[in-house]
């Protein structure tokens, strides 16, 4: 599912207030930045599961977690979901 060979280190940390950030993604790579709550993330009805198939036949399963208009799908849910299981083992 994954492309091999790459490394990806994410980083969790607590930066304040949001309202006292300033963010300057790199429009190339970031289309929208949002947030959502922990909260949110660990209600079982914002939690999911995509299909893929390959080949015409099932091939492998990602989480997802939805937010409103925002889904989070793909290697970024895959991270987010390793992450509440750290966060809150009895929770996720």
């Amino acid at each position: 599912p994954f492309q091999q060979g790459h490394m990806v280190a994410p980083v969790v940390a607590n930066l304040g207030p949001l309202e006292d950030l300033t963010l300057t993604p790199n429009p190339d790579e970031v289309e929208e930045v949002f947030t959502v709550p922990l909260a949110h993330l660990l209600r079982e009805h914002n939690q999911g599961y995509t299909h893929f198939r390959t080949a015409g036949r099932y091939g492998y399963t990602l989480p997802v977690f939805l937010h409103g208009p925002h889904r989070v799908w793909g290697l970024t849910a895959v991270v987010t979901e390793l992450t509440l299981e750290l966060l809150a083992p009895g929770c996720y």
